[in-house]
C-alpha cells in the first residue's frame, strides 16, 4: 500500500488530521524523564493522531542515549499510525543513500522530511522505497522563508516552485515513494495555489499563529496533516495530553466542515 493511501485511511478512521510532534526538550530532566514523558504522550494522544512526528534535533541533543530512546519510542507507536521523521536531511547521493537505508530500512519510519536544495540527485536515494514518503521543504513557517523560498526567479516562478518540480518529476518517472511538501500555515495563503495536489505536512498552527482558512479553502484531495507540538506537549494549562490533542484535532476538523 502506498503511503498516501495509508495516511488517508488513518485520517478517515480517526476523523483527525492532527500530526502530534514529539519534541522532548533535553533540559527537562534528561533521557529518563524524556522517555516517560513521550511514552505518556504517545499513549494518551494516539486516538487523535493521524501521524506522529519525532524531530531528530531533540533526540540528537541527548547524545547516543537520545538516539536509543527514539528507536525505542518508534516501537511504541501503534502500527496503524504513520511516523514522519523530521530530519530535514540534505546531502550528496551516496550519503543520502545511507540516510534512506537507515530511516526506511533500519528504523522503518513511514516518511522523512528532506531539504531538497542540493538537487534531484540528492533525493533520488529515497524515491524507490515502496510504501514510504518524503516531504520536501517547500515553504516553511519561519520568517526566513522569505530569504530564499519565496524569492522570484526571472521567469516569474518562485524558488519553492523549483522544489515542487522535483516532486512532479519523481511522479512522472513512476517512483514508488510518494513525494509531499512542507508548507507552513503562516505562508499558505500566498502559495497553496502553486503547490501540486500532493500530501502536505503543515506546521505553523498554534504557537506560530497560522490560520487554517487558506488550507481548507484550497480544497486539496491529497491527504494533509497539520502538526502541533508545543500546543500539546508544553501548553501552560492543567489539562492532560489527551485533552489538548482532542481540542486541536477537533479545531482542525471543524475548519473542514
Amino acid at each position: 500500500m502506498r503511503y498516501t493511501d495509508r495516511l488517508r485511511q488513518r485520517i478517515e478512521k480517526t476523523g483527525s488530521r492532527l500530526c502530534v510532534g514529539l519534541d522532548p526538550r533535553p533540559g527537562d530532566g534528561g533521557v529518563i524523564f524524556a522517555r516517560n514523558f513521550l511514552k505518556q504522550v504517545i499513549e494518551e494522544t494516539s486516538i487523535w493522531a493521524a501521524a506522529f512526528k519525532p524531530n531528530m534535533a531533540y533526540f540528537e541533543a541527548m547524545g547516543i542515549e537520545g538516539i536509543r530512546l527514539l528507536e525505542e519510542l518508534l516501537a511504541d507507536v501503534p502500527k496503524d499510525i504513520p511516523v514522519i521523521l523530521d530530519a530535514k536531511r540534505s546531502d550528496i547521493g551516496e550519503t543520502q543513500k545511507y540516510y534512506a537505508q537507515g530511516y526506511f530500512g533500519g528504523w522503518n519510519v513511514d516518511a522523512v522530511t528532506l531539504n531538497p536544495f542540493l538537487g534531484y540527485d540528492s533525493i533520488e536515494p529515497f524515491l524507490n522505497w515502496e510504501g514510504k514518503a518524503i516531504y520536501l521543504l517547500a515553504v516553511t513557517s519561519n520568517p526566513g522563508s522569505a530569504d530564499f523560498q519565496l524569492q522570484k526567479l526571472a521567469d516569474g516562478r518562485s524558488v519553492f516552485e523549483l522544489v515542487t518540480a522535483l516532486g512532479e518529476r519523481a511522479k512522472s518517472e513512476g517512483c514508488v515513494t510518494d513525494v509531499g511538501y512542507v508548507v507552513g500555515l503562516t505562508n499558505s495563503a500566498v502559495v497553496l495555489e502553486k503547490i501540486p495536489d500532493a500530501p502536505l505536512l503543515v506546521p505553523g498552527l498554534g504557537a506560530q499563529g497560522g490560520d487554517l482558512a487558506s488550507l481548507v479553502a484550497s480544497r486539496r484531495s491529497a491527504p494533509n496533516v497539520v502538526n502541533v507540538s508545543r500546543g500539546i506537549l508544553y501548553a501552560a494549562d492543567d489539562r492532560g495530553f489527551d485533552a489538548r490533542a482532542r481540542d486541536w484535532a477537533e479545531k482542525i476538523a471543524a475548519a473542514y466542515e
